[in-house]
């Protein structure tokens, strides 16, 4: 029996930028369908970047969407009874998911400030090609380098 085609669904730009990967990120950044708690946060935490950078705080997000997103994954493969991580490129829309999730839990891993001033901060460091997002896009990246040697098991 087949599985059902997963069919893509359109995602509407945000209210106040225009922009598709801002309302993405809000979708990713919302908690219990909290949709107005997540963009508060979210155009907050533009708000600070703009203030902090003195550059276009959409700019800066973008900058840092692109730095934190990996270019390769390794993926766990059963071949012949045992399991090996092979490392495969990383499609574009889970390179944005990725990057989202990894900036986001970063900002939720520091404690004392309001989550907009976190975000804005872990968004303004990956835009210096710093923080806790960009440590894991290097983890991953290492992942990958070690086990190259089965990349012939990717398919």
């Amino acid at each position: 029996m087949r599985k059902k085609k997963n069919y893509k669904r359109s995602i509407e730009p945000d209210i106040k930028h225009e922009n598709v990967q801002i309302a993405r990120f809000i979708n990713y950044l919302m908690k219990d369908g909290k949709k107005s708690v997540a963009q508060k946060v979210m155009y907050d935490a533009l708000d600070l970047i703009a203030e902090k950078t003195k550059q276009s705080a959409i700019d800066v997000f973008e900058k840092a969407l692109e730095n934190a997103s990996p270019i390769y994954e390794v993926v766990s493969k059963r071949v012949g009874g045992a399991n090996y991580q092979v490392p495969r490129e990383v499609r574009a829309e889970r390179k944005f998911f990725l990057a989202c999730h990894w900036i986001i839990e970063g900002a939720q891993g520091v404690k004392g400030k309001p989550m907009a001033q976190r975000l804005a901060d872990e968004i303004i460091s990956v835009f210096n090609n710093e923080g806790n997002a960009i440590r894991k896009k290097q983890n991953v990246h290492k992942m990958a380098e070690a086990n190259r040697a089965f990349a012939h098991f990717a398919r």
